[in-house]
């Protein structure tokens, strides 16, 4: 199996090593999932990650511990180009996003993009491509965003609880498109 889907590292929970999950939770994720700090990293850094991100090649970035990449989709409504610096994972050929929103009333606008137009791209540094999105749910999901939570970024246990009863988080799939 090769290393990379589309120029993405593969990210697999199931052997990622417990130390990079407590790293991403001790550098701010135990702060982060309270609503407060969130608010204030969703405001205050991540207009900043994207930018970053894009000049040093993906050399340097604020989250720390987590596996980032940048997504592009086609906004919803306005048909304009997007990014959004993104936690993921890969499971077999797939890339998996989370679309948590900080535990939010509303879903992120990148999750309604990729509704609309699940024709997108992801990229980590200048390495990347195209995908096709889809959402999953049932038993499927269930794994998914348990996997995620125990070993990627606990914080998303504190999410889920702050949705729970106004909208369930979603999971989406990313598949490599044809070249």
């Amino acid at each position: 199996m090769d290393d990379k889907l589309h120029g993405i590292p593969r990210v697999d929970l199931e052997t990622r090593p417990r130390w990079k999950r407590d790293l991403a939770w001790w550098f701010g994720g135990k702060v982060l999932a309270t609503a407060r700090a969130s608010a204030i990293w969703r405001k205050i850094a991540m207009p900043y990650e994207v930018p970053l991100i894009k000049a040093t090649g993906g050399r340097a970035r604020l989250s720390v511990g987590i596996p980032i990449a940048v997504l592009t989709s086609t906004g919803a409504r306005s048909g304009k180009t997007r990014q959004t610096a993104l936690a993921y994972f890969t499971d077999g050929d797939d890339v998996v996003l989370i679309a948590s929103n900080y535990g939010q009333a509303r879903h992120p606008g990148w999750y309604h993009n990729l509704r609309a137009h699940p024709e997108c791209e992801l990229y980590v540094g200048r390495r990347g491509g195209r995908f096709v999105a889809r959402e999953v749910d049932g038993p499927q999901r269930d794994r998914l965003y348990a996997l995620a939570a125990s070993r990627l970024y606990p914080g998303w246990v504190a999410y889920e609880k702050r949705a729970e009863g106004v909208r369930r988080i979603p999971v989406l799939r990313l598949t490599p498109a044809d070249p």
